[in-house]
């Protein structure tokens, strides 16, 4: 039987992890608010991605729905780009469905790379996201590079390695703002003079 992964990221976010786990013969539950197909590339025995109509301020609905699609099979990776307005309750409520030695891979911004996440008994790639690429700090980090990083924390999960970070680009540089001078600044300001009393 093929494996099962749980992609929860909004349409498209994840496409390129979704088709390589495909085209390795994995089948791949796709939950989210807009039909969002996706085709398959190469592999020698390709599995198959499943779109399941679900909302993330519905957690419990998404669930039921994913538990549907999946035919009592159990999830046996879970890979999750939430809002962290979404994140717990959503997370938690596909919690039962996931096999106890799947493993996790969450991305998150790098806002929130100072927060250690709670480690679970369950090994979790923990991807943070900066805001420019690591290659060229004058460029947005792009598609491309995220979903390489993903894959890489992917391919990590599935060899077993232990809860680990891992960051993709750079946070924006702050530009250098020049100080004020202060020195000769008062001779310049012209002074209001104020008529002489009597």
């Amino acid at each position: 039987m093929a494996s099962t992964a749980l992609i929860l990221a909004g349409a498209g976010m994840l496409r390129g992890v979704a088709r390589t786990l495909v085209a390795d013969g994995w089948h791949v539950v796709l939950p989210c608010r807009r039909y969002s197909p996706l085709r398959a590339q190469g592999g020698v025995d390709p599995g198959r991605a499943i779109w399941v109509e679900a909302r993330w301020e519905q957690p419990a609905e998404l669930a039921r729905r994913v538990a549907e699609a999946m035919e009592g099979r159990p999830v046996d990776l879970l890979v999750s780009w939430l809002h962290e307005t979404y994140r717990g309750r959503v997370l938690e409520a596909v919690e039962p469905l996931m096999s106890p030695a799947a493993p996790s891979v969450e991305v998150r911004p790098m806002a929130e790379a100072a927060v250690v996440p709670e480690q679970s008994g369950r090994p979790t790639q923990y991807v943070f996201l900066g805001d420019v690429s690591a290659f060229d700090d004058a460029r947005p980090l792009g598609q491309a590079e995220i979903v390489a990083g993903v894959r890489d924390a992917v391919e990590r999960a599935l060899a077993g390695a232990p809860s680990a970070r891992h960051e993709i680009g750079h946070p924006r540089p702050h530009p250098s703002v020049p100080r004020p001078r202060v020195h000769g600044v008062a001779g310049r300001v012209p002074r209001r003079v104020s008529p002489a009393a009597g």
